[in-house]
């Protein structure tokens, strides 16, 4: 069995995206090894390893230097400890969601090189000085290159010769299971309604200010946010007694906290930060059949402004709100159709085994373009 080596700036045991929705599908057909970000411990580096499922290994390494990331000042020490896993041997893919670990590519001979660029990095908090530079390098170093959005795949289309949109996708029968309404989430049975929730990552691609007009607006709203707080100072997130921080949960409880809300919600600010977001719940609240209020993120707009009703400030976002909360049944039953047609068209299984296509393409291609030689002397095109 192939192996594919991928660097994530993502954890694997974070809240359950892309990466994990696409490589626990490739693991059917290759050994995974997942490289995260090392982690600051004093010491001696050491490599923490597990393995979550059948084919999958992360490998978190833990080194005395403090700068985070892939920074340069890691790199003595990462090559050190990944030079002894087992991908390092034979030639596999390498597939890289964070440009920045780029310089440590050349330790395994790649039989192909995939970025999957599913956010724009570089729009984020605090990015790290090399990223563009870096991404610059990938982009000239890449076989394939995959994108998490239209918005990404326009940015990224001209940058190289063989790029191709991947929009996040879903696991259909897995969100479905809120249609049972009465599996809610034990936390909010015995909130009042309505109730009004978000799931992901709270960080500065959320709105804070529009989601506490929201809540002062209808104090007998209920809303929820699910998700942990990171890159952002929590001081700055609105206290109210209507609104409920309910921390990480787990990807399988995800439908039982969609099972109890009415209205689902994308307060996403409107900054560099989501300028190419393409948000997997947006399906994902699809696959629950309910009513869904979002700001004007353009991947939103574009691919799903049919069914998403879609508001800018805060006096339009709450009149959405109540307009989805009072929406007669026979307006609801016709968006939700158009929901099911959307639905019908996409698949995690589907995403991943168009990409597995793309690897075999991209892997040979390689192995043409050197004539049979090792595929590790590629250097880039």
């Amino acid at each position: 069995m192939d192996s594919i080596v991928v660097f994530s700036h993502l954890r694997w045991d974070f809240v359950y995206q892309r990466p994990q929705h696409l490589l626990s599908r490739l693991a059917k057909h290759f050994r995974i090894a997942f490289i995260e970000e090392p982690v600051h411990q004093p010491g001696e580096a050491t490599l923490t390893t597990y393995s979550p499922i059948p084919n999958v290994t992360i490998y978190r390494p833990n080194t005395p230097v403090p700068e985070p990331g892939f920074a340069d000042e890691q790199l003595p020490a990462l090559r050190k400890l990944l030079s002894t896993i087992d991908a390092a041997r034979g030639a596999p893919i390498v597939w890289f969601y964070t440009p920045m670990a780029l310089p440590l590519l050349d330790l395994f001979q790649a039989s192909a090189v995939v970025y999957d660029c599913m956010d724009e990095l570089a729009s984020f908090k605090n990015p790290p000085p090399q990223l563009l530079p870096r991404e610059d390098q990938l982009l000239a170093r890449a076989d394939v290159v995959f994108t998490g959005g239209a918005s990404l795949y326009r940015a990224k289309k001209d940058r190289h010769h063989n790029v191709h949109c991947f929009p996040s996708s879903v696991d259909v029968a897995h969100f479905r299971q809120a249609l049972d309404r009465n599996s809610a989430h034990p936390s909010q049975v015995d909130l009042p309604r309505p109730r009004l929730g978000y799931y992901g990552v709270i960080d500065e691609r959320l709105d804070p200010e529009l989601v506490g007009a929201v809540a002062a607006a209808h104090p007998d709203w209920q809303i929820v946010l699910v998700g942990p707080v990171v890159k952002i100072d929590p001081g700055i997130l609105p206290r109210m007694n209507n609104i409920h921080y309910a921390g990480q949960q787990s990807y399988a409880d995800l439908p039982k906290f969609l099972a109890a809300w009415d209205v689902c919600l994308m307060p996403f600010a409107l900054n560099a930060s989501t300028r190419f977001i393409s948000p997997t719940k947006s399906l994902e609240y699809m696959a629950a059949e309910l009513p869904i209020v979002s700001t004007p993120v353009q991947d939103v707009v574009d691919s799903h402004g049919d069914v998403v009703e879609i508001a800018a400030q805060p006096e339009q976002f709450i009149a959405a709100c109540e307009k989805m909360l009072a929406l007669p049944a026979a307006d609801m039953l016709n968006k939700v159709r158009t929901m099911r047609a959307k639905l019908a068209r996409t698949s995690w299984d589907a995403t991943a085994e168009a990409m597995r296509m793309q690897l075999g393409q991209a892997g040979g291609t390689v192995r043409q373009s050197l004539g049979g030689a090792s595929a590790g002397k590629s250097s880039g095109h």
